[in-house]
């Protein structure tokens, strides 16, 4: 993981690559939507072009920011990783989650809320954008919410309007997230089809990325094939899960079992259902409706 510091000049420059969550200092995120076209990429940072892009503004607001929280350090998707190296693309998305999780601080950028949009009793009217931002509508930033602590909304003009705390009731009407979820219960303690319902309607870029943005929702990890098609991405995902929650549900028959034995106790071995039919129809493979 390579972070953002700013340079004696008040130039953002990359770190070294950390390799271990011990030696990483503390950090801010940035979640935002992507606009094709406009966003600063690790290749134009290295080349020093990156202020010509009109997505600088977005890196700009979170490390000025991050220095108002004093923090040094922040990462932006963007640009902190080299997606022309396939081995670094795939070891950032497997660990994208645990990266927001470990962020001291998270700030939702929303290109499409103004703070500034009063009504004609001269009040802020935000509200209704931010019911309507396109930042809820995404496969990514189902995680970059849930997996912070700390996740702090902002205006295109950079007004702060709440944290996920604050702003809970809202959210859990537009996403249909349950609020323990978004006050950080953690994860596990959800059933496998109530994550994916909150999955449900987002979009991506790439249609794989349907599949691949939920890995650290469900703590599993799998190797990244762009090309194999969204079918394909989703069944490799529902096998990993399956695969996860069976293992999970031994370890818990053997404990028990264990637990039972040491009291002088014998019970029939239990079977478990390998077949897992909790996907909803619109994540099951269907070779007949393609890649759309």
């Amino acid at each position: 993981m390579r972070l953002l510091d700013r340079n004696g000049s008040g130039e953002f420059i990359f770190t070294k690559d950390f390799v271990s969550d011990d030696e990483t200092p503390q950090y801010a995120i940035l979640s935002h939507t992507w606009t094709e076209g406009q966003e600063v990429t690790f290749k134009d940072m290295k080349d020093g072009t990156s202020k010509s892009n009109a997505g600088y503004d977005k890196i700009r607001f979170c490390g000025q920011q991050a220095e108002r929280d004093d923090l040094r350090y922040f990462w932006v998707d963007t640009c902190c990783i080299d997606k022309s190296n396939s081995v670094e693309l795939q070891e950032a998305i497997n660990s994208m989650f645990s990266w927001y999780q470990n962020a001291a601080k998270c700030y939702v950028y929303l290109s499409d809320v103004s703070a500034t949009k009063r009504n004609v009793s001269d009040q802020c009217t935000w509200e209704s954008d931010f019911r309507a931002s396109r930042w809820f509508t995404r496969g990514w930033t189902l995680q970059e919410l849930l997996a912070p602590i700390s996740v702090e909304f902002f205006s295109r003009e950079g007004v702060r309007l709440g944290n996920k705390r604050t702003l809970e009731r809202l959210i859990h009407e537009i996403t249909g997230i349950a609020v323990p979820a978004i006050r950080g219960i953690p994860l596990s303690q959800f059933e496998a089809d109530e994550r994916l319902f909150w999955a449900k309607g987002r979009q991506t870029t790439r249609k794989e990325d349907e599949a691949y943005s939920l890995l650290g929702i469900f703590d599993v990890y799998m190797p990244l094939i762009y090309g194999e098609g969204r079918d394909n991405a989703l069944k490799r995902l529902r096998e990993e899960i399956d695969k996860s929650l069976n293992n999970k549900r031994k370890a818990v028959s053997r404990i028990q079992r264990g637990s039972r034995e040491q009291a002088g106790i014998r019970e029939q071995r239990p079977t478990i259902d390998s077949s897992m039919e909790w996907l909803p129809d619109n994540l099951h493979s269907n070779p007949s409706k393609g890649n759309s």
